[in-house]
């Protein structure tokens, strides 16, 4: 598929936002981050989605991270918004202003809390993709707000000429095979465990957590099914495994990545913000005891890993709280 067919990019990352000690956003930080993922090889960066607490960031915070991922993309990966609100007016308001700050794409997540028919949900959804000329993909995670997408009303959504995509992390991969089969819809596995059965079976790509530490042999993977290379695609995927459960498992993604990529020495702090907080003692160690079976994975050095259980601990306050309009 060509990029001109393909807005997004293949590999994603679903950026986490690097804080400092005290819960602000460091803004060096993301840029050497951003800079670090798309020299390993992603060529999409989705900001302000669940992985980069998007809950907590303000509506300046969200802009900003977009216009700092399209400063040091400089062109070589796609810059798409990932937050988005479960108060429609609100969700329009900031897919215009990322489309002014310069985002390539607006990822809209299914309406959380709310628990809306799926009447509502598809018109959240229109009205949404109405708003701007991003093209859109939809997020599918029903563990995190509640309901799902139901076949039908992604059927109905494939319509919107700038509803392009579906983010899937439901796991229901006979809907997926379903779905691409009746539309020209793409399809990004959410689910890093499932990334390769997602590209077996006809996904474009990723939106991946665990691509913030080892965005290269998910380009690898992605490269080998592009080729027909099912042995080197499977290579990959197995190669990343015990990282993916290390970043997946034990805690909140955010909190298991942001551990480790302090510990790597790639971010200043592994701050989260309340109400998440960093691992306990005990989930630090099972964290810990899974990364001692990574191995060779191609642009990371686990002999220099040196995680900090103290600088993890708790969560941070910031000084400016919630989301304004």
């Amino acid at each position: 598929m060509s990029m001109s067919q393909n807005p997004f990019g293949q590999v994603l990352v679903a950026l986490v936002t690097p804080f400092t000690a005290d819960g602000e956003v460091d803004w060096a930080g993301v840029a050497q981050h951003i800079d670090d993922v798309i020299n390993a090889g992603a060529d999409g960066i989705v900001v302000t989605g669940t992985t980069g607490e998007t809950s907590t960031l303000t509506d300046a915070e969200k802009i900003r991270l977009v216009e700092v991922g399209k400063d040091i993309s400089g062109g070589r990966a796609k810059i798409i918004t990932g937050g988005g609100s479960n108060e429609t007016a609100h969700a329009m308001q900031l897919a215009k202003q990322s489309e002014k700050a310069g985002a390539d794409g607006n990822m809209i997540v299914t309406p959380y809390y709310n628990k809306p028919t799926q009447a509502g949900v598809l018109t959240h959804f229109r009205m949404i993709a109405d708003a701007t000329d991003l093209p859109v993909i939809l997020y599918d995670i029903p563990g995190r707000t509640g309901i799902p997408i139901e076949y039908k009303t992604i059927l109905r959504a494939a319509k919107h000429p700038n509803i392009l995509a579906v983010k899937d992390a439901k796991g229901d991969l006979a809907q997926v095979s379903r779905v691409l089969n009746q539309t020209d819809l793409m399809y990004f596995s959410g689910d890093d465990p499932n990334v390769l059965p997602h590209l077996s079976i006809g996904a474009t790509g990723l939106i991946g957590v665990t691509a913030n530490i080892a965005a290269t042999p998910y380009r690898q993977m992605v490269d080998a099914v592009n080729a027909g290379d099912l042995k080197a695609a499977t290579a990959a995927h197995q190669q990343l495994e015990p990282l993916v459960r290390a970043c997946m498992t034990h805690v909140p993604g955010t909190v298991a990545v942001k551990y480790i990529l302090h510990g790597l020495g790639r971010i200043n702090s592994p701050r989260v913000r309340l109400p998440l907080v960093g691992p306990e003692e005990w989930e630090a160690a099972q964290i810990e005891d899974e990364i001692d079976l990574v191995k060779n994975i191609p642009g990371v050095n686990f002999s220099n890993f040196r995680p900090d259980r103290n600088a993890a601990a708790g969560g941070a306050l910031p000084k400016v709280a919630g989301t304004t309009r």
